[in-house]
């Protein structure tokens, strides 16, 4: 969202009444430089709390800024207004006060579980309802009693878009030219480039990465955009909800699919300006269900890879949290940075996990409520997020997700053909320096009928392992010796197998591009 309509948005909301206002964000620079822009034209004074420094008088829109409670040099530094530390002492204070004022509390929603200071909030709440001053709640992840949250409003904070990182890039590029006298050697392509490998940070990330690439050797060239994703992918995985892999890095290799491959080349279209010239929308998703081992995972790396586009994985098991709403807010924060770094793809992996049945009657609704906000926000979503979510338990998933127009496609995936079997053999033959002509490929492919991708990547490996044991070249033989050893999953599940392709006929389409029997 624009600086300038956010900023019409607090306006808005301060003016009708809203007595308590939430910003789930560790941004607190951006909370400030907002809330100061919103009320200047309203004649507001606006005050801050911290538990460590109690409320004080926040500097005014025209003030040289703090940095992290410092003042600079030759200001003085705020006062804390009377005994205010205590949040109970806090709320007391403030409802002395006369004066229209925006009160912005950091971290205050942990202190709610205290039944005094959360009667408190709540009377503060009423009171403001009718005077139109109003409280600022911020912090990582706020929840608030059903009490309070029925006067609050949740306000969208998504990470820095391009313009604000544009411009953050531009400060540290001339703060450091001048003070350090670093060599900028960057072309207008290479500086977009850089401005988007640093979407899905904070402002202070984005600063601290490309400073830390600037000072490593005083110059900062196109080199160093690689630098920066690989910090990036460190910063999310920091996170602990989403995994990241840069497009340059993604090597994945699709044998086969050639259904899908179709599919995708045609719906690339999509995201080209001919398709917006035709206020069409850009691919939705797909929904890749079937046979583990098969290639589900590798498909969505492929996808990523193929469109030139970052992908984003979703750790479901990461997802849940032992605290009451912690959940929501992971899943909602996974979605903001799917959206700040678009066009990319969001994989959810194994997805009847988060969104399947099994857990519902146990998880107090979570499951259900994931649910729902994943169907809504699928359905209404306007940024170039394409999703693609893998699930191997068909019978998990609710039906609501299986219905047509949910998904642009739903893709069945079964057992490579023979062309796919030769495909898989060749691409890890070669990853581990083997030369596929060196070995009877008819023989092979014969041994492995019924045999998934994965399976087929092992064999590979295990027959490398055999012949560095015996200290021979890898051949045929160690390769058929392996085959005969594994029992397929064909074999080991195929009362599953078979009825994961009666679900999927006449309902799914399938990966391989041949009809599914």
């Amino acid at each position: 969202m624009p600086h300038s309509q956010s900023t019409k948005e607090i306006q808005t909301l301060i003016q009708s009444f809203h007595p308590i206002i939430v910003f789930e964000t560790v941004e607190e620079e951006r909370v400030q430089s907002l809330l100061q822009t919103a009320i200047q034209d309203m004649a507001f004074p606006m005050f801050e709390w911290s538990r460590t420094r109690g409320l004080i008088r926040s500097p005014g829109p025209m003030d040289v800024p703090w940095t992290n409670g410092y003042a600079p040099p030759g200001t003085i530094k705020p006062t804390t207004i009377g005994n205010t530390a205590e949040p109970l002492a806090l709320l007391q204070h403030i409802e002395t006060m006369t004066l229209k004022a925006v009160f912005w509390l950091k971290d205050f929603a942990q202190y709610l579980d205290d039944p005094a200071i959360a009667r408190q909030l709540r009377e503060l709440a009423q009171r403001f309802s009718l005077t139109r001053s109003a409280l600022i709640l911020s912090g990582n992840s706020v929840t608030l009693p059903h009490d309070i949250a029925h006067d609050a409003v949740y306000v969208d904070f998504p990470l820095p878009n391009l313009d604000e990182l544009a411009q953050s890039v531009r400060d540290v590029i001339r703060t450091f030219t001048a003070k350090h006298h670093i060599q900028v050697d960057l072309q207008p392509d290479e500086i977009k480039t850089l401005i988007h490998s640093l979407s899905g940070m904070t402002l202070k990330q984005a600063r601290q990465v490309l400073a830390y690439a600037a000072l490593d050797d005083y110059k900062l060239t196109a080199k160093d955009i690689k630098q920066i994703l690989h910090r990036k992918a460190q910063v999310i995985r920091t996170d602990g909800v989403l995994e990241y892999l840069p497009t340059p890095e993604n090597t994945a290799e699709l044998g086969g699919f050639d259904g899908l491959k179709r599919w995708l080349t045609r719906a690339k279209v999509g995201y080209s300006e001919k398709a917006r010239a035709l206020n069409l929308c850009a691919p939705k998703g797909i929904l890749i269900v079937g046979i583990q081992g098969c290639g589900k995972s590798l498909a969505a790396k492929a996808i990523a890879r193929e469109w030139n586009m970052p992908l984003l994985k979703l750790d479901v098991g990461r997802l849940y949290n032992k605290y009451v709403g912690e959940s929501e807010g992971n899943f909602r924060r996974a979605i903001r940075m799917a959206e700040s770094m678009a066009p990319s793809v969001l994989w959810i992996d194994e997805i009847e996990k988060s969104c399947g049945s099994s857990r519902n009657d146990s998880d107090g609704g979570l499951t259900q409520r994931l649910f729902s906000f994943l169907l809504t926000w699928m359905q209404e979503k306007t940024q170039e997020v394409f999703v693609v979510a893998t699930a191997n338990d068909i019978s998990q998933i609710p039906p609501e997700f299986l219905r047509k127009g949910r998904f642009d496609e739903i893709f069945f995936v079964d057992l490579p053909l023979p062309s796919e079997r030769e495909t898989i053999l060749k691409i890890h033959l070669r990853r581990h320096l083997q030369e596929p002509e060196q070995f009877n490929l008819a023989a092979l492919l014969a041994a492995t009928d019924g045999f998934n991708g994965a399976e087929l990547e092992q064999v590979v490996i295990n027959a490398l392992y055999s012949a560095l044991y015996l200290e021979q070249p890898l051949d045929t033989a160690l390769l058929l010796n392996e085959i005969q050893q594994m029992i397929p999953l064909s074999v080991s599940r195929q009362e599953h197998l078979q009825q994961l392709r009666a679900i999927a006929k006449d309902r799914f389409v399938s990966v391989h591009g041949v009809p599914l029997e």
